[in-house]
């Protein structure tokens, strides 16, 4: 089972194995003709498969005598492939409808073993969005009455809910993008193409477990 410490195998022939299992089940879940998760973009998949692919010619290329330079090839290759596959964890596989069993085939810690005190989380979280760059707007984000802006001691972070709409939400289940941002401001970016639209967003609190707080209030801002 998966260390909550740190659940990418160290060893590379370990870490080449676990890559491809994590691409092929994500592949599975999410079959366009039958998908049972339907939360992830087909593009982030697509990103993953490649960095799977990109981390498995460069490893190989260094299973046979090789040159030194392919050896930093392989590590680099390591390094960026490896962030692909952490971030994409950390933004789709620690929500539903992603469940334990699933966590488990996939060599990735149980939501509920995630070692932290807290068993719920009731800290407000204040919200603001501010226009930081053409396509990019900040959110900033703190405990509520707090004078830090520090996220609470065994906290993941600050999950940050957003969509473009027509019109304001009814409640934060029409946000149906997550982020999770473990600092303050996150920067949210954006495609030219949409630019000028309404775009709506909210935050909570998810401490080590995945539990989550109540949400902010809603922001609406065009994107600038």
């Amino acid at each position: 089972m998966a260390s909550s410490r740190d659940y990418v195998p160290s060893k590379d022939a370990n870490f080449d194995a676990w890559f491809h299992n994590l691409v092929e089940y994500v592949k599975q879940k999410t079959d366009k003709d039958n998908p049972v998760w339907d939360h992830i973009p087909p593009a982030a998949v697509t990103k993953l498969s490649d960095a799977s692919d990109d981390w498995h010619v460069h490893y190989e290329a260094t299973r046979v005598p090789h040159t030194p330079a392919a050896t930093t090839a392989k590590n680099d290759a390591r390094k960026r492939n490896e962030k692909v596959a952490r971030d994409f964890v950390q933004r789709y596989l620690r929500w539903d409808p992603v469940t334990n069993e699933d966590l488990k085939n996939l060599g990735i810690p149980l939501r509920d073993e995630i070692p932290t005190s807290h068993n719920e989380v009731n800290e407000k979280i204040t919200v603001i969005v501010e226009t930081h760059d053409k396509r990019e707007l900040r959110v900033g984000f703190w405990v509520t009455s707090s004078t830090s802006k520090a996220k609470p001691d065994g906290y993941n972070g600050a999950v940050i809910a957003w969509a473009i709409l027509d019109s304001p939400p009814i409640s934060s289940k029409e946000l149906i993008n997550h982020e999770l941002s473990s600092r303050t401001p996150y920067t949210l970016t954006f495609d030219e193409s949409q630019r000028g639209n309404m775009v709506y967003i909210a935050a909570r609190w998810e401490n080590g477990r995945g539990i989550k707080g109540p949400w902010s209030d809603i922001h609406g801002t065009i994107i600038p």
